[in-house]
């Protein structure tokens, strides 16, 4: 099992990276830009071009399957995952699966035609401790999944 995460933004890294090391995971940043990580085994630091806005996703993609956990707030991103087995999750621990994706790909979808009708709709909300807590405890319980499976 992996956990795969989309770097650039991701506030929980450190949480990431201590959870991997718990259950002895394979942690995969994929970045547009260099960005310090622990120099150890298990921990690898993939860098994308920044010519092709989507590169660091498809990267992401290529590397996820039905042993994989992907961090990301992009929520195309976690779709194209999804399709493709992995169990994913946003950096504020809310778990995206195949029940829950397409309500959210409709609020994007939404936000993006307001947006484009100039109505202002506000942008996320701030990144908070409960969301750190959820986080841990949904990346726990993805991975409890993902060994149980085996």
């Amino acid at each position: 099992m992996q956990i795969i995460v989309d770097a650039d933004a991701c506030p929980v890294k450190n949480e990431i990276f201590r959870v991997a090391r718990r259950y002895g995971l394979k942690v995969i940043l994929v970045s547009n830009t260099w960005m310090r990580v622990p120099e150890e085994d298990g921990i690898e630091l993939v860098l994308v071009g920044k010519d092709r806005l989507d590169q660091a996703d498809d990267c992401i993609t290529d590397k996820a399957d039905e042993n994989s956990i992907v961090v990301s707030s992009d929520i195309l991103l976690a779709s194209r995952c999804i399709a493709k087995g992995a169990g994913v999750l946003n950096a504020k621990g809310f778990i995206f699966d195949s029940q829950s994706i397409g309500q959210a790909l409709a609020g994007r979808e939404l936000s993006a035609y307001l947006r484009e009708t100039g109505i202002r709709t506000g942008g996320p909300a701030p990144f908070e401790k409960k969301d750190r807590s959820r986080f841990l405890q949904n990346l726990d319980r993805l991975i409890q999944s993902g060994l149980t499976r085996k």
